[in-house]
C-alpha cells in the first residue's frame, strides 16, 4: 500500500522513523499521545503505520484490523506541511489495505474539539455515528465515533 504522489512518497513505518514521529506528536496536542514503545509496536508490525515524505517526514497514520472492520488509531501531519493532501494521501494508503481484507467499515475517534480534524473526515465520508464521554485524558474530553462503511472510502 505505498506509493508517490506527486513529490510526496508515502511507505510503512519502521523504528527510524519513531523519533520523528514523536516530533509530530509533540507539535499536535490534539492527537492521541502515544510513547516510543507504542510506535515500536506498530514498527515491529503489531499495528499497521505508514508515513508520509517529502523532504522530511511530513505525516503519519496507524491502523489496525479488528475483526472485519479497520479502525484508524493515530493520524497527525506536521502544522506547517497541513492543507496539501498530505492526510487525504494517508487515509486513502489505509483504506486500501482495508480493502485487502474487504474491510466493512473504518472507524476511529476523534476529540470533539477537534473541529478540523472532523470536518477533514465528513469530507472523506466519515459521519458521527457516537460519543465517548470522558475517552481522551490530558485533558479529559469526550471523543466522537466517526464511521465510513466500505462504500464511502
Amino acid at each position: 500500500m505505498e506509493g508517490t504522489y506527486g513529490i510526496l512518497s508515502i511507505r510503512s513505518m519502521e523504528a527510524r522513523d519513531v523519533p520523528a514521529i514523536l516530533s509530530i506528536q509533540s507539535a499536535c496536542p490534539e492527537i492521541a499521545p502515544w510513547t516510543v514503545r507504542d510506535y515500536g509496536r506498530v514498527a515491529r508490525g503489531d499495528m499497521v503505520g505508514w508515513v508520509a515524505e517529502e523532504d522530511e517526514l511530513a505525516g503519519f497514520i496507524v491502523a489496525r484490523r479488528v475483526a472485519v472492520d479497520l479502525e484508524i488509531l493515530n493520524l497527525a501531519v506536521r502544522p506547517e506541511a497541513r492543507r496539501r493532501g498530505i492526510a487525504a494521501a494517508l487515509l486513502r494508503t489505509v483504506t486500501a489495505w482495508g480493502s485487502t481484507f474487504s474491510a466493512e467499515k473504518t472507524f476511529l475517534e476523534v476529540r470533539i474539539s477537534n473541529l478540523a480534524a472532523i470536518r477533514f473526515y465528513e469530507r472523506n465520508g466519515f459521519g458521527v455515528t457516537g460519543r465517548r464521554p470522558r475517552y481522551y485524558s490530558a485533558p479529559i474530553e469526550d471523543a466522537l465515533l466517526l464511521t465510513a462503511s466500505r462504500r464511502m472510502v
